[in-house]
């Protein structure tokens, strides 16, 4: 222990001081002589502080990617439950053909089904290789985790053509043929 000077010590006997404090002062004041304080951060330890923190934010974003992988699974998953559970059962001899990524497909209906599809009251959703009927609620749930999954919804298409773009009208309407001319 370094030995304390004249005051420290009247403060010392005098005890407006600890004996630890004392020493403590008296330690840094050996090291500002001899020139060894607290050390600065070098070249190094600043770039493995840069890599480290470089880490440390690559595994939160590889960490928030498989979050939502996982999440986005779920949803599959949640969409093909409720494919299974709520799918129409199909029947009849009739096809009813739509398309789906190019490919001209078809399910087999029967006059009812057909009419509700056409209505919209029933969607066509894919699942793997195969196509299942379902009711608009259970479309909807189904849209809402995973859009991709729907294949044929005339309801939805019915929004889109309540409001026609005023454009078409004008092309289409000087081609119109005059009541006496149908045939």
């Amino acid at each position: 222990m370094a030995k304390p000077n004249p005051l420290q010590e009247q403060l010392l006997k005098a005890g407006l001081v600890k004996k630890s404090k004392v020493a403590e002062v008296a330690r840094e004041q050996v090291r500002a002589r001899h020139g060894k304080g607290p050390v600065e951060p070098g070249e190094i330890q600043r770039e493995a502080e840069r890599v480290r923190a470089e880490k440390v934010e690559r595994d939160r974003a590889l960490a928030a990617e498989r979050k939502a992988q996982v999440r986005a699974a779920e949803l599959r998953a949640q969409a093909r439950q409720i494919v299974q559970d709520r799918k129409v059962p199909r029947s009849g001899e009739g096809e009813y053909r739509f398309t789906v990524d190019g490919a001209i497909r078809s399910v087999q209906v029967d006059d009812d089904l057909r009419r509700k599809l056409s209505a919209g009251a029933l969607v066509i959703v894919r699942i793997d290789d195969r196509f299942e009927l379902l009711p608009r609620v259970a479309a909807d749930k189904v849209r809402e985790r995973d859009p991709a999954m729907i294949v044929l919804d005339h309801g939805q298409g019915a929004e889109a053509d309540a409001a026609p773009d005023s454009a078409d009208d004008a092309y289409y309407a000087q081609f119109k043929v005059p009541d006496d001319l149908v045939w």
